[in-house]
């Protein structure tokens, strides 16, 4: 390319493509930040990213945002006045930290395909058809009424095309915006879809870091419509907020999760790490022990203890037996904060980010989380 034509180039407003953030070579400390030499040579060799997607994406360094909450809420509320299919993806192993409450307060009338993503984390032995219909179900008790319901794995490329199949049948005559909270996979799903259709692969930023695309992402669709990347909604209370690179590997699933399983007697204490806890306190039956299941990260080390000693056994061990974090990252970390609960029936005490333990009925247990994690209780997914 002459320096002429990128002369003129740089004068026009760009956008990076790896996050959508308008390209500026003034401010280092703002978005879009983009030494003017790395602006000529994106320019150049057609792949113009900001100086934070450059970082992120070749030595794996998150760079903080100057984005808010109220800012990702204003971009969605665009999503009202257009006329779209809604592709809304979840984290399957996170659902309720997926969720975004009101939705339709951002997709107004449009209909809503629910995308169930990182299938692959979940066991095997868990039916598909099953696992879908409890994701509707799920959905539908959080007044989501979606068209059609699907899962895959945008990371393995597991059912991707069986997606396009389900956009194309209810688009119509559309635009489609890929809507979620940070940290879902939406980004690495799009690229999946740019791959298949153009042969591209990893063009738009991605990483296990929350909030990684700052803005929309258009992507052309057939000649009058486009594929759009939004930015995803911060749920403050993600695990992920509170959770540095090297804690996040040890409690972020990558590959399928093994159940453990363990009989455990009232009063007994599960430590999942330092970073939680679950307490059987009492049980109505006549068996001695009751059994629960831990759907957790395979590498997350877990601990019993009597629940008597468990203050005490935490005090001593957090960051050495019980870990991660450990050092610098345990002190950044806010204390526990415990959830009581009683279930009538099989649940799931969830720890929003993190997993669950499932629980049988009749009993009375509790879960801590740091302070400011949502923990909370739903119908047994498994």
């Amino acid at each position: 390319m002459s320096e002429q034509a990128l002369a003129a180039l740089e004068t026009e407003d760009l956008y990076c493509i790896g996050c959508g953030a308008k390209i500026q070579t003034t401010t280092p400390d703002a978005l879009g930040y983009t030494p003017q030499s790395a602006l000529k040579k994106g320019l150049a060799n057609g792949e113009l990213y900001c100086q934070r997607c450059f970082r992120l994406r070749h030595y794996n360094e998150i760079m903080p945002v100057s984005l808010t909450d109220d800012d990702f809420r204003r971009l969605l509320s665009q999503i009202r006045e257009a006329n779209a299919l809604i592709v809304y993806v979840v984290d399957i192993f996170d659902f309720n930290g997926s969720m975004i409450p009101g939705l339709h307060r951002f997709v107004g009338e449009n209909p809503v395909l629910l995308v169930g993503n990182k299938e692959d984390v979940l066991p095997r032995s868990l039916k598909r058809p099953k696992l879908t219909d409890w994701l509707r179900q799920q959905a539908n008790l959080n007044g989501l009424r979606p068209v059609a319901t699907t899962l895959l794995s945008a990371k393995n490329g597991h059912d991707v095309d069986d997606l396009l199949q389900l956009i194309d049948h209810y688009r119509g005559n559309r635009d489609v915006y890929v809507v979620g909270v940070t940290n879902v996979g939406k980004s690495t799903l799009i690229n999946r879809i740019l791959k298949r259709n153009t042969g591209v692969a990893d063009l738009i930023t991605t990483s296990r870091f929350p909030g990684t695309t700052l803005d929309k992402i258009e992507i052309p669709l057939g000649e009058d419509h486009v594929l759009v990347d939004t930015p995803g909604i911060i749920h403050p209370e993600q695990m992920a907020h509170f959770l540095t690179a090297d804690t996040l590997k040890y409690v972020a699933p990558q590959k399928e999760i093994k159940p453990r399983i363990y009989q455990l007697q009232p009063e007994q204490t599960l430590f999942f790490g330092a970073v939680a806890r679950f307490d059987l306190i009492s049980a109505k039956t006549t068996a001695k022990t009751s059994g629960v299941t831990a759907y957790f990260e395979n590498n997350l080390m877990i601990h019993r203890t009597k629940l008597v000693n468990a203050d005490s056994f935490y005090d001593r061990h957090a960051g050495e037996l019980l870990a991660p974090p450990s050092g610098a990252d345990l002190a950044k970390l806010p204390a526990l904060t415990r959830h009581e609960f009683h279930p009538t029936e099989k649940s799931d005490l969830v720890i929003e980010g993190l997993g669950w333990i499932t629980v049988p009925a009749n009993v009375t247990v509790a879960g801590w989380a740091p302070a400011g994690v949502s923990v909370l209780l739903r119908r047994a997914m498994i």
